[in-house]
């Protein structure tokens, strides 16, 4: 049988809760802020046996899939030094370090 009235009083919902703030996230790779924008990469690629994830920014993500291999990257794992340690790399993160979380820009791929 329905109720007539409901469980809580009539004005139990006018009450709101105060939202707790959010946790700002670090991005794995440059470690900015992130943005409204969360990737959760697979430092160790999935098709490699990799089940961890990290956030990272969108255009981090596509610089390190641009610039490794799934070979390259298994291979460092999740040493995100070693991953800086590429001048590519390096040069896109100096670059990108005084930018807007929700900075984004085409990347290029390498030249193998």
């Amino acid at each position: 049988m329905a109720r007539k009235h409901s469980k809580h009083g009539p004005y139990d919902d006018l009450h709101e809760a105060e939202e707790a703030p959010v946790a700002v996230v670090a991005c794995w790779l440059c470690g900015r802020p992130t943005g409204k924008t969360i990737v959760w990469h697979h430092p160790v690629p999935k098709s490699r046996g990799g089940r961890d994830v990290v956030p990272m920014h969108p255009i981090c993500q596509q610089t390190l899939t641009a610039n490794f291999t799934n070979s390259e990257l298994q291979r460092h794992g999740m040493d995100v030094d070693g991953l800086l340690a590429d001048p590519a790399v390096r040069k896109f993160v100096d670059w990108v370090a005084n930018k807007d979380p929700d900075f984004t820009a085409t990347t290029t791929k390498k030249q193998r």
